[in-house]
């Protein structure tokens, strides 16, 4: 069951709650406009084996990133995507990037489940909320051509005092709404601090205390 901390925070599960199931696509909707975020969403995507329907965005930009098996559950760890009428292989530990009014299709050619977490801005999948921001996504002719994927061996790690983080997808390759970036927090407290914008975290492994305010 999902637990609210103070300020707004919701902390739950992968999987928690009933899927929506698209075809051979399961999406769990953990953060969204309907939990109470005003334009950011995260969601856990399962593709099964085979091609998926076609998924796509009319104003939100979307960052996905390729969970490796950490758990020790079977999952396919190398896909096919397809953006449009562009093809990639990619393989676990690689984010991407989908713009507003791209089609996503995902060709998985194993037999077991090829898993995403995303983020949308904004938030597409609730509409509760028709108040909130809606800006569609800045098209960027001079980045047609860029690759839109970021393999995390490739990013050089940004050290921050004790820690590092790597930045996956951002505007560099076009994702002018949603910067992803993959962190590592050594044993101990971190100080207090605040972001004027939301922000939502996948723990990839590992475990910790959270306080919020």
């Amino acid at each position: 069951m999902a637990t609210l901390l103070g300020g707004g925070c919701r902390v739950s599960e992968m999987n928690e709650g009933a899927p929506l199931v698209v075809g051979s696509v399961r999406i769990w909707n953990q953060i969204g406009r309907a939990t109470g975020a005003d334009a950011i969403s995260l969601r856990i995507l399962e593709f099964g084996p085979g091609a998926s329907p076609h998924l796509s965005n009319h104003l939100a930009d979307e960052v996905f990133y390729f969970l490796e098996n950490l758990d020790g559950s079977e999952s396919c760890s190398q896909c096919t995507i397809h953006i449009d009428d562009r093809q990639y292989e990619v393989g676990a530990q690689t984010g991407f990037y989908l713009r507003a009014g791209q089609t996503l299709t995902v060709d998985n050619p194993g037999s077991s489940p090829v898993i995403f977490v995303s983020s949308q801005c904004p938030d597409e999948m609730s509409s509760d909320k028709p108040d909130a921001p809606s800006t569609p996504a800045v098209f960027n002719p001079s980045l047609a051509g860029a690759e839109p994927f970021v393999r995390l061996s490739d990013r050089a790690a940004m050290p921050t005092a004790d820690r590092w983080y790597r930045v996956l997808v951002d505007d560099e390759i076009g994702s002018e709404q949603v910067t992803q970036f993959v962190g590592s927090i050594p044993p101990g407290r971190a100080p207090d601090h605040f972001h004027k914008y939301e922000e939502v975290l996948f723990i990839l492994t590992g475990t910790g205390r959270m306080w919020a305010f």
